[in-house]
């Protein structure tokens, strides 16, 4: 049995969840609305306030979707409630960043400054000139616009310069060797 698959989902006050007939759950909440269909393998049951997924077999594909379903709700449920934020940080000197409506303007070192539409559902804010935090209620699509983001300058192991996520660890590399004064 799969160990994250098993775990109910907990509905948290102000959410309602439904499931249609074709294995479809529609998650509402305060934040927004989300839907995900699941795998027709996977059954989703909800009762007392809670969402159980279980599924019919252990064949590989069943087992395998089973702990995915089950992140794929509680992800919905969490970001219609709380929401998602990924936070990045640029380090270099001349790198920043500034909102200009719905845009993010980046300077990065490059001959022309590089301007980011939001999409649909995710907005952007830069609290600071070198900071910069991606907010929406879908956890896929905040990891991939942060990820888009990140893109743009990859941080770089000998002297750290890009953009990295807020938690992110970059492991430095030594220089030559056998030159001074760089």
């Amino acid at each position: 049995m799969s160990r994250i698959g098993r775990l109910p989902v907990p509905i948290p006050a102000g959410v309602e969840v439904s499931i249609g007939k074709d294995n479809t759950v529609a998650v509402k909440g305060p934040k927004g609305e989300l839907k995900e269909k699941i795998a027709g393998r996977i059954k989703v049951e909800q009762k007392e306030g809670v969402v159980h997924v279980t599924r019919d077999n252990d064949e590989k594909a069943s087992r395998s979707l089973h702990g995915l379903s089950r992140s794929l709700i509680n992800n919905m449920v969490v970001g219609v409630s709380d929401g998602f934020e990924k936070r990045l940080d640029i380090i270099g000197v001349g790198y920043k960043a500034e909102k200009q409506g719905d845009k993010l303007v980046l300077s990065l070192g490059y001959s022309h400054p590089v301007e980011l539409s939001d999409p649909d559902g995710i907005t952007t804010e830069v609290p600071g000139a070198t900071e910069i935090v991606v907010k929406g209620i879908d956890k896929a699509v905040v990891g991939n616009y942060a990820a888009i983001i990140r893109a743009w300058r990859p941080p770089e192991p000998y002297k750290g310069k890009g953009i990295r996520y807020r938690d992110e660890h970059v492991r430095r590399k030594e220089g030559k060797a056998g030159v001074k004064g760089s």
